[in-house]
């Protein structure tokens, strides 16, 4: 009875987590969030359009006699870090499987907006960071809501600051992507649960998941301990592997499945704004679930809005802030415009959306899987070990980059104390440890409300310094012409 009792309140307390997360993350933040994009692209006069190019440039290109910790390259390979993770695989094929290839359309739009989005939150994170010491910085939308907004709005800081770190060390940046790595390497090396070390309840556990948590806590512990310059270091190195290595076999799916690539383009404009042009299960879907699906799923991946970004760009080497927001909307682009095109599109060519051509309903990774198995021209066991790969790589990322967006939370909210920061940073590595033995779902909701309490803030500071991010655009523009 006691046993029926606790799973009941369990159940309960799922339900009531799930409830809240949806109530957040339903159309009124969704639609904010697109809507803040489209008044800053028109504020900044399609500044994602205008500089794209030159945007690309300073990416790779320093700036000469710059204050800061890391290049602009690093800040942005910590911020993709974060960025670029379980979302671009799982959320990618959430969106397609549930709103129809078209979802990828809605995805694409969203991003397009939120290159805007996160052009404004570099450019303020630059120019409202400030240096707690010599040659550190601590920046992002806690900063740009104190100074900005005034010391009136400091408690709308403090709220964003404490969501920030909840967030991180509750699930997002520890736990759900601990799991995804060890329920990778389960994948391949231990399918069946055959050698199982113990069990929680009905849970599992196998010595392949105790010894990869062993490993990704000794290796997330060996950078995070090192601060910003060696995530950025670890970062520069391992995000533009990660994310080419990605491509590139994506590319390989599209290039061996060339010719039924331009049916499912035309198969995905269809259905983005005629749903019932699309076959199969969910051919009853109404045009409003697949625009949900691929706005919300777009912005869940980009993280344009939410205010995370920022915080890592605020350490780049820099005095323009108007660079390093063009800077930053790159990692939006490189993020959504690139990879989940990239995703989207393998899962469409190959059919492993659709059930009539899987034979069942996927869900989640089992649906790119489907698409790396059956669209590359390798072996079955190398294609999912190659996604389990980069699958891996992406999570160990993550936890990487939101470490250093927690940190600088706790940073803010307790004035720089070192013991406190310390503090967060062995609790953050403990959550990483214990992930392998803890369920993620009720965790994902735990982080999607946390997020959802971060966007708030950070939007409403979007909206009201509007005019100073047009006219730091404005300036960028007239040092441009005047060089000609």
């Amino acid at each position: 009875m006691g046993t029926i009792a606790a799973q009941a309140q369990q159940s309960a307390f799922d339900s009531a987590i799930k409830a809240a997360s949806d109530l957040i993350w339903g159309w009124g933040m969704i639609g904010m969030i697109l809507a803040v994009g489209i008044y800053l692209t028109i504020r900044t006069r399609f500044v994602q359009i205008r500089h794209l190019g030159r945007a690309l440039k300073y990416t790779v290109k320093n700036e000469k006699n710059a204050e800061g910790e890391t290049s602009s390259f690093g800040a942005l390979c910590t911020a993709l870090s974060a960025t670029i993770g379980t979302g671009n695989i799982v959320g990618v094929a959430t969106a397609v499987t549930a709103g129809g290839p078209g979802a990828l359309l809605w995805m694409v739009t969203a991003a397009f907006f939120g290159m805007a989005t996160k052009y404004a939150e570099g450019l303020l994170a630059v120019k409202y960071r400030r240096e707690t010491r010599p040659g550190r910085f601590l920046g992002g939308p806690f900063c740009y809501i104190e100074m900005g907004l005034g010391k009136s709005r400091k408690w709308l800081a403090e709220c964003f600051a404490f969501a920030g770190a909840m967030a991180g060390v509750m699930g997002i940046g520890t736990i759900v992507q601990v799991n995804g790595i060890t329920s990778a390497v389960n994948g391949i090396v231990d399918p069946t649960a055959e050698h199982t070390a113990f069990c929680i309840g009905d849970y599992r556990i196998t010595w392949a998941a105790i010894v990869t948590g062993l490993i990704v806590t000794v290796g997330a512990a060996a950078v995070i301990i090192g601060g910003i310059r060696r995530i950025a270091k670890v970062s520069g190195v391992v995000v533009p592997f990660m994310a080419a290595t990605y491509i590139l076999f994506a590319v390989i799916i599209l290039a061996v499945n060339i010719r039924r690539l331009p049916d499912a383009i035309l198969l995905i404009f269809r259905s983005a704004f005629d749903p019932s042009a699309v076959h199969g299960a969910i051919s009853g879907l109404m045009i409003k679930t697949v625009i949900r699906m691929g706005v919300g799923r777009g912005i869940f991946s980009n993280e344009a809005g939410l205010g995370s970004a920022p915080i890592a760009a605020a350490s780049a080497k820099t005095r323009d802030p108007a660079r390093q927001g063009l800077v930053s909307m790159i990692g939006t682009f490189i993020d959504t415009i690139v990879i989940c095109t990239m995703t989207g599109l393998t899962i469409i060519v190959t059919g492993a959306w659709d059930p009539s051509v899987t034979g069942a309903a996927l869900t989640g990774v089992d649906v790119t899987a489907y698409a790396w198995r059956h669209g590359l021209p390798f072996g079955r066991g190398f294609s999912s070990a190659m996604l389990a790969m980069c699958l891996a790589f992406f999570a160990f990322t993550t936890i990487l980059g939101w470490n250093h967006y927690g940190e600088k939370c706790v940073e803010y909210l307790s004035g720089g104390n070192r013991r406190a920061i310390r503090a967060y940073r062995f609790m953050y590595i403990a959550a990483v440890l214990v992930g392998p033995y803890l369920t993620a779902s009720a965790v994902w909701n735990i982080a999607d409300i946390f997020n959802g309490l971060m966007a708030l803030p950070n939007l409403t500071a979007l909206i009201m310094l509007a005019k100073t991010v047009s006219r730091e655009t404005e300036a960028l523009d007239r040092r441009l012409r005047s060089r000609r």
